[in-house]
């Protein structure tokens, strides 16, 4: 299974907030550290924003920080709410496979997904942030403290 570049950049920016504590960073800052495009990063983070995972502070000292609840949040959840509920591969597609009605590959597939989802379902956010990680990502956003 591959993810999309957001959910790769969302689960990214999630991380590096963590690191960075109750400080606030900004999208300009954080794309610069990652490399992508600020206008892509600006609708990752209104995403994240909507699931309440980050909060966003107008103003001199704003920016982004992580929520209490997106420090906590399981990183197989938040990958099933960034992905959505589609099947691995699209059977029903413009061309409709003609194996559809009796395929066992489209179930297997399926299960395979949802064991994924399963594996990250104990990682939160925190975990992903810890040591090796934390300390690289620390070098890449900065933090003041």
């Amino acid at each position: 299974m591959r993810l999309t570049k957001s959910t790769d950049l969302a689960l990214r920016v999630v991380m590096s907030l963590t690191v960075m504590g109750d400080e606030s960073s900004t999208i300009r800052k954080i794309a610069d550290a990652m490399r992508v495009p600020y206008s892509h990063l600006t609708k990752v983070v209104a995403q994240l924003q909507h699931f309440g995972l980050v909060e966003t502070r107008r103003g001199r000292g704003g920016g982004l920080v992580i929520t209490a609840s997106g420090r906590r949040a399981s990183v197989g959840g938040l990958v099933r709410r960034l992905e959505g509920e589609g099947d691995v591969v699209d059977c029903e597609g413009a061309t409709p496979c003609p194996l559809n009605a009796a395929c066992r590959l489209r179930g297997a597939l399926r299960q395979a997904q949802e064991a994924f989802y399963l594996s990250l379902d104990p990682l939160t956010v925190e975990d992903l942030a810890g040591s090796p990680t934390g300390p690289i990502l620390v070098s890449l956003v900065g933090r003041n403290t």
